[in-house]
Parts: structure tokens; sequence; C-alpha cells
């Protein structure tokens, strides 16, 4: 499973670039807006920091406006994933933009049935959200079963599912058990992956015996 950060906040990118386990990013208005930033300015200092896929999203509705920023957005780097709601006038895009080249991700998915449509459209990530499924009382990774199941079905489609809306690691865990391509997830989610109770207390110990030999390694 590859793992996206979800964030506009550039300093958090590039120390969880440094773990190496970042294989991409992912924005949205609403993380643009918390970082205080411009835009496009963003947009390209994070492609120059992770090589894989960073997601910058569309803010117009209609068709035509959706294809002009898309393209705009296709010209700041060669990883830009163009980001597209997944509407009527946004599948049109998605096909439009796909059959130039360009990658795109299919955003605010919250069924099969919606799932199915992108990967007709040519999309390169379809992006259902599960957190705001458990918000109104839904077991949202049921909806990552599903459209993993159905992908499967086809190979032909090529569309990677792209779990959002990550509120903790079992959402992680579970999809990746179902055999969802990517995660993408907050800085703070990535870190709780490192946690465990039994690690800490081992490391507790094993720095206490090494400090009763007396010795050093360097």
């Amino acid at each position: 499973m590859k793992f996206f950060i979800d964030t506009a906040e550039v300093s958090e990118i590039r120390e969880a670039a440094m773990t190496g386990l970042v294989d991409g990013v992912t924005t949205n208005p609403s993380l643009i807006a918390k970082s205080g930033r411009n835009f496009l300015e963003v947009v390209a200092e994070i492609c120059a920091l992770v090589p894989g896929p960073v997601s910058a999203e569309v803010t117009a509705n209609d068709f035509d406006t959706m294809l002009k920023e898309g393209r705009k957005l296709a010209k700041i780097a060669k990883n830009v994933a163009v980001k597209v709601p997944l509407t009527v006038d946004g599948l049109k895009t998605c096909y439009a933009l796909a059959k130039e080249g360009t990658q795109v991700n299919v955003t605010l998915c919250f069924s099969a049935a919606q799932a199915l449509l992108a990967a007709k459209a040519g999309a390169t990530f379809i992006s259902p959200f599960v957190g705001r499924l458990d918000d109104i009382g839904t077991n949202g990774l049921n909806l990552i079963a599903d459209i993993c199941t159905i992908y499967r079905q086809y190979p032909n489609l090529k569309t990677e599912v792209l779990v959002a809306s990550v509120r903790h690691p079992v959402h992680i865990v579970e999809s990746a058990k179902m055999g969802a391509h990517v995660a993408t997830m907050p800085p703070a989610t990535l870190k709780q992956l490192f946690n465990h109770p039994l690690t800490d207390k081992g490391l507790a110990q094993f720095n206490a015996d090494w400090k009763k030999t007396g010795q050093s390694i360097l």
C-alpha cells in the first residue's frame, strides 16, 4: 500500500518525507485555506519535495472552467494529479484530462456506483471518504471492500483506490487487507502507525540493560 500525506503544510511534508514512507501528497481547498498561502506556490513547492503524485484540486463546478483550471494545474509539475469532484462535470473533466495524459484524482466518492463511473472515465485515483461515512453512522470500510471487489473483476480498469478521510490506523490496516492501493492520512495519523506500548517497553528495557554494561559503540 502507498502512503500519501493529507496536508498543505510544507514543513509537515518535508518532515514526513524524511522517513522514506511518503509516496505522494493530497491537498484540497480547505487544507490550502488553513495554510494561508498562495495555492499555486504551495503546489509547486510540494511537487519539488515529493516525487510521487501531488493532488491539486480544481475550484470550479462547471466543465469548461474545471478543464481550464485542470490544465493550468497540470502544467505546474509532471507529478501533479488534478483533483476533481465526483459530479457529471467532474467526470467529463476527468475523461478529457486523462486522454491528455494527466493524472486525475476523483474525490468525494461515497458509493461503489460512483467509483465505477470514475474508473470508466479514466480516473487515476478514486477517493472514497471512509471517515465521513463513519460520521453518519455508516461503516466506511464497507465501501472500500465493495470498490476493491468490483475493480478486481475488471483488470482493464486501472484506477487505484485511494482511501481518504482516514481518522485512525484501523482505517489504514483494514483497507490494506482489502487490497486498497493507497491511503492518504494527516501527518498525525502517520505517526500513530509507529506506536505500540510493547515497542516502548522493550526499548526501555534494552536501554536500561545496555547502560548497565558501561559500554559505548562510538
